[in-house]
């Protein structure tokens, strides 16, 4: 056995006895390239998710609710910075991802190219979107590269509060007035079928997921976590007195789960090539945003280079 069989098999032996991958470990290429994709695609999705419910900080109803939807805001750009360290031990750095992403090079995740039309919406985002991302999220824990692991297991104890958080929220609207609960209601019937897409294509047409699974980077695949996250929202459905916009949804005995209606397809295609209600817009932020803290950056560094040649006290 050459060497770089050796280092293969010592991979293979590795992954599948459930055991970590670390930065400084033989890898093949196409498994760090597709970390680096993976890990890009969440971290992008972690800070262009704060633009719909950061433009609802200043119209939140109430401190209580402003301080709440500002603490999740901060928590998402936590996330963000978690999982850019992530891909930078894989020897990507920052700046070329950010540089991909304003590029329109790499993705972030189809969700956030919706509006946030009411306030409301900010609970759907905090119980569907946040939900899904859970479901998502919660087997990446267990992800064979020990960063992206690790960071994961964070993320995911905030977001837990975060999809309580929309619940609260949509709870207190669609027990209140009519009008609350109508609004509580338009928002749930727009967020939920976007929220299905979360989870990428169905299984047949997914382009990473047999090697990603092989790889035990992903756990389950897109169909088995989407069926999972229905599962688990309908009877919270049902606790919030609002229904899901689906005549299609009933229980099925004989499978033991939830069936549904088929989803868009299309809509989702036109969304992730950039062809969404907001994909320009979110993108343009983002840009925008990057270039107006260019001045924040270079100070940093600045301050940086000037104690690191300061002599030691």
């Amino acid at each position: 056995m050459d060497p770089t069989e050796a280092l293969e098999e010592h991979f293979r032996r590795t992954v599948e006895g459930e055991q970590r991958i670390e930065p400084r470990d033989w890898m093949p290429d196409a498994y760090r390239a597709t970390l680096v994709r993976q890990i890009a695609q969440h971290a992008h999705s972690e800070i262009i998710g704060m633009q719909p419910e950061g433009n609802w900080i200043t119209r939140a109803p109430s401190l209580r609710r402003k301080a709440i939807l500002m603490a999740k805001v901060q928590d998402e750009a936590g996330h963000g910075l978690y999982l850019y360290a992530a891909a930078e031990t894989l020897g990507t750095s920052r700046d070329q991802l950010l540089d991909l992403l304003h590029r329109g090079r790499q993705k972030y995740s189809s969700i956030f190219n919706y509006p946030t039309l009411t306030w409301a919406d900010v609970g759907a985002i905090g119980w569907l979107v946040d939900g899904a991302a859970i479901t998502n999220q919660i087997p990446l824990c267990r992800c064979s590269y020990g960063p992206y692991a690790r960071a994961m297991t964070r993320i995911c104890k905030e977001e837990s509060f975060h999809q309580r958080q929309g619940f609260e929220l949509l709870h207190t609207l669609s027990h209140g007035t009519a009008a609350q609960l109508a609004m509580a209601q338009d928002a749930v019937n727009r967020w939920w079928w976007p929220s299905l897409m979360m989870f990428g294509p169905p299984d047949a047409e997914s382009a990473h997921g047999a090697r990603s699974a092989a790889w035990r980077i992903k756990r389950h695949s897109n169909d088995e976590l989407r069926q999972r996250f229905v599962d688990m929202t309908v009877p919270q459905s049902e606790v919030l007195g609002v229904s899901l916009p689906d005549p299609e949804l009933r229980w099925n005995a004989e499978r033991g789960h939830y069936d549904f209606g088929a989803l868009d397809w299309e809509e989702f295609r036109a969304v992730v090539r950039g062809d969404g209600p907001c994909n320009r817009q979110r993108l343009a932020h983002r840009v925008a945003a990057h270039e107006e803290g260019a001045w924040v950056r270079e100070a940093a560094l600045a301050y940086a280079e000037k104690r690191r040649r300061e002599p030691a006290a």
